[in-house]
């Protein structure tokens, strides 16, 4: 596209969006759409439901709340909950205060929790119960700027002896002071100076996510990125109108803050909350959600169940016909991708194989309603694409990160090639350096990392472009692959961001560990490769009793590998749930410059050990 259709573009985007914010947009929601379903819960095996005027009210006295205890506009709140509809609250109530609320990791250690919440100095923490409780009390001591603790749970909630400085107080509490206040006029015109006081460049909440050197780094997004980015979507998305959606995916992540957050806010959507990701397949057939986001992991689980399901069939006339259903999907898709002549029998055939076979297939999976069906985090694998196109569901890849608010490419109902991640978005500037990093200009782009001059100076160059540190590649259509990374970073099949160092330096801390290397990418958990010091091995072999100083016979010796499982699981201990080792191996020989897996610095040279040990790394996703 042009340098001056894309400029247009963004600056007709600029126009309609002027001046607004997120309290504003959910204003106006509220009196254009406030009977509609907004939130919906599963308690006690039923639904529970806010409409959009219930969301705004009840946002509104949490905000009272906020005040009342002494929040101040620019203040941040740490929230540590699962997706459900307090959590919005909490968020909002925060925003409409004027201070700005930070989503937490649910599975974060406490010294990530102390260097997370200092970091941005957060005064007020909401948390979910026991197990967030439990990850957050050994860092209270490090954190003397935190004020208040809101429970949710009033059983979890510390209190009495317990809770000697009164730090600690219960949602129910929280919100009972919360109305409070909002109902004297006085504290009421507060609330409403507060929000209306907002402007689109101030920050509507704070993501953090891991660089290269494991350091969480606070993204700062604006009021105006996040509505730029839902208009975006809006824009580029087949949906009806107010839709029904599920969230499932944590609000930590840039993707549900988007998809299940702020587009609502516009469309007036109904979004149903599955805080157990387990339960995504049930909840997902008794919604029938009109748009779902799947990260790659959960479109690759959706289709071995649906693969297993088929290789256990008995019936083979059944079985043949399911077959020739697939395959008659896959061609109505493949003619239909950007650059493609459609074969003139495909259509005729997929619409017999919709009616007969497709569409019940997609029923059962709770999926016939989803007309916009999508996928990011890291590249879905090409064969997922094709396999969900035999069931006449197109997953339009999209490409984008924290720093940009989510998706700035992406494939489109009228123009998409699967394999690629789509196209710029219209007034996204996209454009690839000398070396084929990505990089990115636009208004959903970050001002830069909270407290991190430096790290800002490298993430955006003077002219405003971001660097994404990926490398991608761009076909004569405008389709982007991304290739690989510059970067250090895992990023599992999951979606989660890791950073391979944070867990590389806490292995190797134990002082039998000489190098260590975490991998994960593309892949449902991480493993590790670990090497023994060749100095300090045969000593500590000496010292327990251990007759030999060869290096391999010690890695395959019992007390040695005992020694190693402890320094697996002291390293466990400090990292969050999805950044731990779930298998690792133990070679028989050190790194070595000479060897080719370090650099003369003793740098690690990742792309040499996966090369050189990619048998050992498949194995252990071996079941």
């Amino acid at each position: 596209m042009e340098q001056a259709e894309i400029q247009r573009r963004r600056a007709e985007l600029e126009r309609r969006l002027a001046g607004r914010t997120v309290p504003a947009e959910l204003a106006g929601t509220a009196e254009r759409h406030g009977g509609r379903p907004a939130y919906s819960d599963r308690v006690d095996g039923e639904w529970r439901t806010l409409t959009w005027a219930d969301l705004r009210r009840r946002a509104l006295e949490t905000a009272a709340g906020f005040a009342a205890l002494g929040l101040r506009p620019g203040e941040v709140v740490a929230l540590m909950m699962p997706n459900r509809s307090e959590h919005v609250l909490a968020d909002l109530g925060a925003v409409h205060a004027g201070g700005t609320p930070t989503t937490v990791y649910a599975t974060l250690a406490a010294d990530q929790i102390a260097f997370v919440a200092g970091d941005c100095a957060a005064r007020y923490a909401v948390l979910d119960g026991r197990d967030q409780l439990d990850r957050w009390l050994p860092a209270l001591d490090r954190l003397p700027d935190l004020r208040r603790i809101i429970v949710l749970d009033p059983a979890a909630c510390p209190s009495g002896d317990d809770d000697p400085d009164g730090r600690f107080l219960t949602w129910d509490a929280f919100t009972e002071l919360g109305r409070e206040r909002l109902a004297d006029a006085g504290h009421a015109a507060e609330i409403d100076r507060r929000w209306r006081a907002i402007a689109p460049s101030d920050d509507v909440t704070l993501l953090y996510t891991s660089g290269t050197t494991g350091d969480p780094k606070g993204v700062r997004i604006t009021h105006s990125m996040v509505l730029h980015e839902a208009a975006l979507v809006e824009d580029s998305s087949v949906l009806p109108e107010h839709p029904a959606g599920i969230s499932y995916l944590p609000f930590a992540h840039i993707a549900d803050r988007v998809l299940s957050y702020y587009l609502p806010i516009r469309l007036a959507s109904h979004v149903h909350f599955c805080p157990d990701p387990a339960q995504l397949t049930t909840v997902l057939r008794e919604v029938r959600p009109h748009s779902f986001f799947g990260v790659p992991r959960v479109w690759e689980k959706i289709m071995a169940g649906i693969q297993a399901v088929l290789a256990g069939e008995q019936d083979q006339a059944k079985k043949a016909a399911v077959e020739q259903a697939l395959e008659a999907g896959r061609r109505y898709v493949a003619g239909q991708e950007y650059g493609n002549t459609a074969d003139p029998g495909a259509a005729e055939a997929f619409e017999r194989a919709d009616a007969a076979v497709l569409t019940p297939m997609r029923a059962l999976l709770g999926l016939d309603r989803v007309g916009q069906a999508s996928s990011a985090a890291a590249p879905l694998p090409e064969e997922v694409a094709r396999f969900f196109a035999g069931l006449g569901l197109k997953i339009f890849d999209a490409y984008g990160m924290t720093e940009t608010t989510g998706a700035i490419t992406a494939n489109l109902a009228d123009s998409f090639k699967l394999g690629t991640v789509g196209r710029a978005l219209h007034g996204v500037e996209l454009r690839l350096a000398e070396d084929g990093e990505i990089l990115v200009r636009g208004a959903t782009c970050t001002p830069g990392y909270l407290n991190r001059p430096e790290a800002t100076a490298g993430l955006i160059d003077p002219d405003g472009w971001v660097r994404t540190g990926d490398v991608g590649v761009l076909d004569q259509d405008g389709f982007l692959r991304v290739v690989d990374r510059k970067k250090e970073l895992i990023i599992t099949a999951g979606g989660e961001n890791i950073a391979p160092s944070l867990i590389e330096n806490h292995l190797k801390e134990h002082p039998l560990v000489g190098q260590a290397l975490a991998y994960g990418d593309r892949r449902p958990y991480v493993v590790a490769l670990i090497t023994l010091d060749g100095e300090v091995a045969p000593v500590w072999a000496a010292a327990h009793g251990i007759d030999t100083t060869d290096l391999a016979a010690l890695a395959a010796h019992p007390l040695v590998l005992e020694e190693v499982t402890q320094a697996v699981e002291d390293a466990n201990a400090r990292l969050a749930r999805v950044q731990q080792i779930k298998k690792w191996r133990l070679l028989p020989a050190e790194w070595t410059a000479e060897s080719e897996e370090l650099t003369p610095t003793l740098k690690l040279k990742r792309r040499i050990v996966h090369t050189k040990y990619t048998d050992a790394i498949d194995s252990l996703y071996e079941a």
